[in-house]
């Protein structure tokens, strides 16, 4: 039906079996017979895709049809009409059918406005991994009970029980291979995602539940009235000395680590803990990158037992622990440039990728960098797979599979969930604090020093692309009514 017609794709670089453009290979051939269109996949790494996508839509230019993109790129991308809207496309029959089945939260990152701006394809948020194996020993239980007063709890609720648990475990050869291994393992280098694991980490100290979106509540990023800034306030400030804290409770390699090599110093069987995003859990069944299949433990992330109240500008200390869910990550999916010539076949591309058997195949390898959210991918009673089909397909450990979904579930269908930043700049805000954060981690300056760095940052930022402007667009993104 679209014979003739090339689509070009920007991408994330991944190759042909890796994050997020392994499935555009992988499933090339059978979209281009069926459509008779060719697919043309352009790869750049992590940090060039921001500046090659922008480049391309300002200099008019047209080389790309779609753009895989962060979610949190919508923003500047819908108000310089660079995309189009999806909505006109889906219920046209010439298009593959796929669900509109991810939880709210996640399918508000591909809207703007009420409008469809992106197609389903991956479900960013994190969670925490841990060893179920180490963590239900019984020895290792008596020990941490005697040093701390209290049962070990499997797993943890609070963060105050995650650095105990972490501390205990750090240092010495639990896993009993000779070595001495950690309690946490975290990607601290500037530029390796280190940023995204503060804000998991902070959002139970800063942000207070409620039932509305304003001042006080649901908020994490700005002031809704003035557009200051709100990462040099105490919750900020009180969350990263914490993550310093923690920190301290794995090697000290991980100064320079990135997210993959975080993630194989857990695979390998060498930290008890690792709080990260869905690709974890199919990672874990890999015999060549994993140790501990079947050993795996996940829940939503935990809690802090102390919050602060904008509103009374204090701390409000609580009883139980404040657990906030998130989508923290990219939840990478297409988008169709303005510039597209084949717009139509575009979107048939992203379509074809959304439908329930390529979601499906997808969620269940973990090379994909596709991870699980929508409910086709989930096990009853939330969605319709059973543990088998995971055995099936991807050969996974029964127990591994249950851990896992649960967690996401939990995650993504929270009662509060982390606001998300996606206006104009929000690559830039986000690349401010990634090197505060560092300067912070490694000792170099106080926490609070850090966090009013990011603030003067955020202030700039802020000013250079108009703080009316600005202002505007964060209201709208966080659906914040005066």
């Amino acid at each position: 039906i679209f014979k003739g017609q090339t689509i070009t794709v920007l991408v994330l670089n991944g190759s042909n079996k890796g994050d997020i453009s392994g499935p555009l290979h992988i499933w090339r051939k059978e979209w281009e017979e069926m459509t008779g269109a060719q697919l043309k996949i352009a790869e750049f790494p992590f940090a060039e895709l921001h500046e090659k996508m922008f480049l391309d839509l300002i200099t008019n230019v047209g080389n790309f049809d779609v753009f895989m993109i962060c979610a949190s790129e919508i923003g500047e991308l819908v108000t310089g009409n660079y995309i189009i809207p999806i909505d006109p496309f889906y219920n046209d029959p010439r298009f593959p059918k796929w669900p509109k089945d991810a939880p709210p939260a996640i399918q508000h990152l591909h809207q703007w406005d009420g409008k469809w701006y992106g197609v389903l394809n991956d479900s960013d948020g994190q969670i925490l991994y841990y060893r179920k194996d180490i963590l239900t020993n019984r020895q290792y239980q008596d020990q941490f009970k005697t040093r701390y007063g209290y049962d070990l709890p499997v797993p943890p609720k609070s963060i105050t029980q995650l650095h105990d648990i972490s501390e205990f475990f750090n240092g010495w050869d639990w896993n009993r291979n000779g070595n001495n291994d950690s309690g946490i393992s975290l990607p601290l280098k500037v530029g390796g995602q280190a940023a995204f694991h503060y804000l998991t980490f902070s959002a139970p100290f800063v942000v207070l539940p409620g039932d509305k979106v304003d001042n006080i509540h649901n908020t994490y990023w700005f002031d809704f009235e003035t557009m200051k800034p709100l990462i040099n306030e105490p919750g900020h400030v009180k969350a990263l000395e914490y993550l310093i804290e923690l920190v301290q409770t794995g090697p000290k390699a991980q100064a320079g680590w990135d997210v993959a090599e975080a993630w194989d110093y857990f695979l390998r069987g060498n930290a008890v803990f690792l709080f990260s995003w869905g690709d974890i859990g199919p990672l874990v069944q890999d015999p060549l990158r994993s140790r501990i299949k079947g050993k795996l433990g996940a829940s939503i992330f935990p809690g802090a037992m102390e919050v602060y109240n904008r509103g009374q500008n204090r701390f409000v200390q609580l009883t139980e622990p404040n657990i906030i869910g998130n989508t923290v990550g990219c939840s990478w999916h297409g988008v169709i440039s303005s510039l597209s010539k084949h717009p139509e076949a575009a979107y048939h591309l992203l379509a074809f990728h959304a439908t329930e058997r390529i979601s499906q195949w997808n969620a269940q390898r973990g090379w994909t960098g596709v991870d699980i959210g929508r409910k086709n991918q989930l096990l009853t009673p939330w969605g319709p797979l059973n543990v088998e089909d995971y055995i099936k397909s991807g050969n996974w450990n029964s127990n591994d599979v249950v851990e896992y979904v649960t967690a996401y579930m939990e995650c993504f269908n929270a009662k509060t969930i982390a606001p998300y930043l996606r206006i104009p700049g929000a690559v830039e805000y986000f690349n401010a604090l990634d090197i505060h954060l560092s300067e912070a981690i490694s000792g170099m300056i106080s926490a609070k020093h850090a966090m009013d760095r990011a603030a003067t940052d955020f202030e700039e930022i802020t000013d250079r692309l108009g703080r009316d402007d600005q202002l505007k667009m964060y209201r709208k993104a966080m659906n914040y009514e005066r």
